[in-house]
């Protein structure tokens, strides 16, 4: 009886470990995943304040969704006796890890003006925005593209202003090239990089940057912060993948990232792939043989040509078997994990269906069908034009 009791007091101690394991890697997950802030806003620290108030009030303005995790996480990195009183501009999406690096880190975080450089797969586009007091958000002052437009003066009188932060943003799916080129452009930093980082190696997301940052200490963040997001993504992958390693991974995450249009369908779109690489058939995608015309550097512009399709580039996977030897771009997290835990489906094929997304397929019947749709699609909207 003793022994019987033992063994399903050892059971449930067991079945309770792994949860208890579940739940902090769960909660460590969330500490560190973009928050549901939808717009950056200003988060005032009264003096006297502990974290315990500071993580209501975050809940409360829709900065962080679990006061829980924020409070331990705080704890566990020994933040929570180092809140800063002021005022700090908290951005969007931001991390319960990040906000708690804000309020903590020393310095004012003082909000004022807010210029943005989002670098888009198309263009670079600059963005002036101030705190509207009323609503405590910024509202936007003047957008506009450096290199189709003059500088506005808007621009030109919060450049160098005391209170005006700078931030660049990169948007997922951009390429090296890109990202050197443009941050090169920015007026306030120090183009001091000469070669173009590995394709891939550059996490897409928002960073802060200051007047005569060198681009170097930029890229040296987002290598760093793209390294973390592919460790963490290739420890926590499904089983039975066809990817031998992490730089695998990658180059998949790109080829998703090209690909997907929709959100939601980064892991169908995934799940393709890897029906396809399992099955010993080409990828077929597109963005591999764009990648092969331009190197990455700037768009095509223009539709693929037959000749090209057929063209034998190291990346044309209409040519080539399995992956193509390099990222086609720089994947956002979401797609890297996509990559790693795509949806268990049957579809190999899959074509634009006229929404943004695509119809998927199990069959090169079903596929035809889908196509033809897409092409009706097409010709009603060249007849519309």
């Amino acid at each position: 009886m003793w022994r019987h009791i033992a063994s399903n007091f050892l059971t449930f101690f067991i079945v309770a470990l792994f949860l208890l394991v579940g739940a902090v890697g769960w909660g460590i997950k969330q500490y560190s995943a973009p928050g549901p802030l939808a717009q950056a806003i200003c988060f005032q620290v009264d003096r006297g304040t502990n974290m315990s108030r500071v993580a209501d009030k975050l809940l409360d303005q829709g900065v962080i969704s679990s006061e829980f995790i924020f409070e331990t996480g705080a704890d566990y990195s020994e933040k929570s006796g180092l809140l800063k009183a002021g005022s700090f501009l908290v951005p969007a999406a931001a991390s319960m890890e990040e906000v708690v690096d804000i309020v903590t880190r020393g310095g004012q975080n003082t909000c004022g003006t807010e210029v943005v450089y989002r670098v888009g797969i198309n263009r670079m586009q600059v963005q002036v925005r101030e705190l509207d007091p009323a609503t405590n958000r910024f509202v936007e002052i003047v957008n506009y593209d450096p290199a189709e437009e003059e500088t506005p003066a808007e621009y030109t009188e919060v450049r160098g202003a005391s209170d005006t932060r700078y931030r660049v943003s990169l948007a997922e799916g951009v390429t090296s090239w890109q990202i050197i080129n443009e941050l090169s452009a920015i007026d306030i930093l120090v183009a001091d990089v000469q070669e173009t980082p590995a394709e891939g190696s550059l996490a897409p997301d928002s960073y802060d940057i200051t007047p005569d940052m060198r681009v170097s200490a930029i890229v040296e963040q987002m290598t760093s912060r793209q390294a973390n997001i592919l460790a963490e993504a290739w420890a926590n992958r499904a089983d039975d993948l066809p990817l031998a390693s992490p730089e695998e991974a990658m180059i998949l995450a790109s080829i998703v990232e090209k690909e997907t249009g929709v959100p939601e369908e980064r892991r169908q779109v995934a799940s393709v792939f890897v029906n396809r690489l399992n099955q010993g058939m080409r990828l077929q995608t597109d963005p591999t043989v764009i990648y092969g015309i331009t190197q990455g550097q700037g768009i095509l512009g223009r539709g693929l040509r037959q000749s090209e399709l057929r063209g034998e580039t190291p990346w044309n996977t209409y040519v080539i078997e399995g992956l193509p030897p390099t990222p086609i771009a720089n994947p956002g997290r979401a797609s890297i994990e996509a990559a790693l835990n795509p949806d268990s489906t049957d579809y190999i094929f899959f074509v634009a269906d006229g929404t943004g997304g695509h119809a998927f397929a199990q069959t090169l019947d079903e596929h035809n069908r889908n196509v033809a749709r897409w092409r009706e699609i097409e010709a009603e909207r060249a007849a519309d034009n």
